[in-house]
């Protein structure tokens, strides 16, 4: 099951998982429910999610991989956001994934190869401007994604994470769409990456169905960095 997997990093890897012969259910805000295995759902609200995880294991017979993915964007430092978009975003980038995970604990418990992965960011680690709310949301995803990791080593759940750099999805297109010089904009974001361009959904979508498959038996409670090595490396004088 994969949150926010009508478009970006979640489409991406609801289109690899099934490539690969897996069952996905796909909960997102956009789903119109017209496709089997796509399920309206917005995250940010508790009271959807019961009715949306309980249609998804119907769906798919059990669970054996949660890929908590859907998450919204903020820009402005500490001063930029008002209180309710500080209660939004943590809602629907940290509280979405206590509240979706716990909903199906129960059928990861049961299966044989569980796995939980968590998007989370390069800002979780690397100050970046004009990002101190959503930095908030991801440091506090990548604290609940290693002591999700802790919890559940004993029960056979891997829980583990992917630390995207910026990445050419929807959030990013709006957020060039809105500034003074959209062309400057998209230079400067590739530019902080040391490989010079951003990070493909594919990409951290490849990441994620790595760390969800038993190929990755040993690893939890482990965040894995698609940043273009952002997080890693500094280049020039």
């Amino acid at each position: 099951m994969v949150t926010g997997g009508a478009s970006g990093i979640g489409a991406a890897t609801v289109e690899l998982l099934r490539s690969r012969g897996a069952r996905v259910a796909s909960l997102d805000l956009s789903n119109t429910g017209d496709v089997d295995g796509d399920i309206p759902c917005d995250v940010g609200d508790a009271t959807s999610i019961s009715p949306a995880t309980a249609r998804a294991v119907e769906f798919l017979g059990g669970v054996d991989i949660l890929v908590n993915n859907a998450g919204i964007g903020a820009v402005g430092d500490v001063s930029a956001n008002d209180e309710d978009e500080w209660i939004t975003v943590m809602r629907v980038n940290v509280l979405s994934i206590a509240l979706v995970t716990r909903a199906l604990l129960g059928e990861l418990r049961r299966s044989p190869h569980a796995a939980i992965v968590n998007t989370c960011s390069v800002v979780a680690n690397v100050g970046v401007p004009q990002r101190a709310l959503y930095s908030a949301s991801k440091g506090a995803v990548q604290a609940l994604t290693l002591a999700m990791a802790a919890d559940h080593v004993k029960e056979g759940i891997r829980v583990n994470g992917v630390t995207p750099g910026t990445a050419d999805t929807p959030w990013v297109e709006r957020l060039l769409d809105a500034a003074p010089d959209a062309r400057e904009a998209a230079a400067a974001l590739r530019g902080r990456q040391p490989m010079g361009r951003l990070v493909t959904p594919a990409e951290v979508a490849a990441a994620i169905a790595y760390l969800a498959s038993p190929a990755a038996g040993s690893t939890t409670g482990t965040m894995l960095a698609v940043d273009g090595g952002m997080s890693g490396i500094r280049v020039g004088s």
